[in-house]
């Protein structure tokens, strides 16, 4: 398979096809120079769309990495032969940095805050990773490292608070730990419309017009069918509700209902 017809295959739209272009523009610089490469940061849809060529291409060495362990933006590093993955994650040089601001100590800046004075200097999103909030009036941006010396030497606030910054390895980022709550239901079938319904408390009606108006992801690919069957390890988001995970399927109940085991980010 080619390029144009692996671009053919797994691009949906004419903007997807620009970014997974892009993509396999830096896997051939690593492949065929031996030169390490990496996209800019992707959000976890895009970052779907690169994991799903990748494996349309045959799986080449690469990394997803997003400075800590669980991030939501990464960038997907493409590997010469040469270079194994601790090398990424453990080099201070790498093309990741992280920039930590730090408020008066009545401030309370939120990420959208953040976010739009970081923007407001000129950077675009593919140049951020994400946003941490470790306390109150702290904040852990995580950066590519070209973009880091623009952070550092205009950033001067959020909202109306003035900021203090300084960089940060990344081995000092301090992540919260994910709120979840637990959800065991049973459904008839596993069908998205039904899980949905148990994972966010709603009707099956509802859950269906939400999947029907294109809210809905299934492992943060759009999806419109509320049929599709939903397997464990599955990640649901539905905008305006967050996002759920299927733990477990651990099998069928007496009554010959689907047991579920979610877990809901609250």
């Amino acid at each position: 398979m080619n390029k144009k017809e692996l671009l053919d295959r797994c691009a949906h739209s004419g903007e997807e096809r620009v970014l997974l272009a892009r993509a396999l523009d830096k896997l051939e610089l690593a492949q065929s120079r031996g030169v390490p490469a990496h996209t800019p940061f992707l959000s976890p849809g895009e970052g779907a769309s690169v994991s799903e060529l990748l494996n349309a291409w045959g799986r080449p060495r690469h990394l997803f990495w997003g400075g800590y362990e669980g991030a939501e933006r990464t960038i997907c590093v493409f590997l010469p032969d040469w270079q194994e993955e601790e090398n990424v994650l453990t080099d201070p040089e790498g093309p990741l940095t992280a920039v930590e601001g730090v408020f008066p100590r009545d401030a309370q800046p939120g990420h959208r805050d953040i976010l739009g004075a970081l923007m407001g200097l000129g950077l675009t999103r593919e140049k951020l990773g994400d946003i941490l909030l470790p306390e109150p009036g702290r904040c852990q941006v995580v950066v590519l490292r070209e973009a880091a010396p623009i952070l550092l030497s205009q950033w001067e606030s959020a909202g109306r608070w003035k900021v203090s910054l300084k960089e940060i390895p990344l081995s000092q980022l301090a992540p919260k730990p994910a709120q979840v709550k637990t959800v065991r239901d049973t459904v008839a079938t596993p069908r998205l419309d039904a899980v949905l319904a148990a994972g966010f408390s709603l009707s099956r009606s509802k859950a269906a017009a939400y999947i029907a108006a294109g809210k809905v992801a299934v492992n943060h690919r759009d999806c419109l069918k509320g049929d599709k069957q939903v397997e464990e390890g599955d990640v649901l988001t539905c905008r305006g509700l967050g996002k759920c995970v299927v733990k477990e399927v651990p099998g069928q109940s007496k009554k010959g209902r689907t047991m579920l085991v979610l877990e809901r980010y609250v």
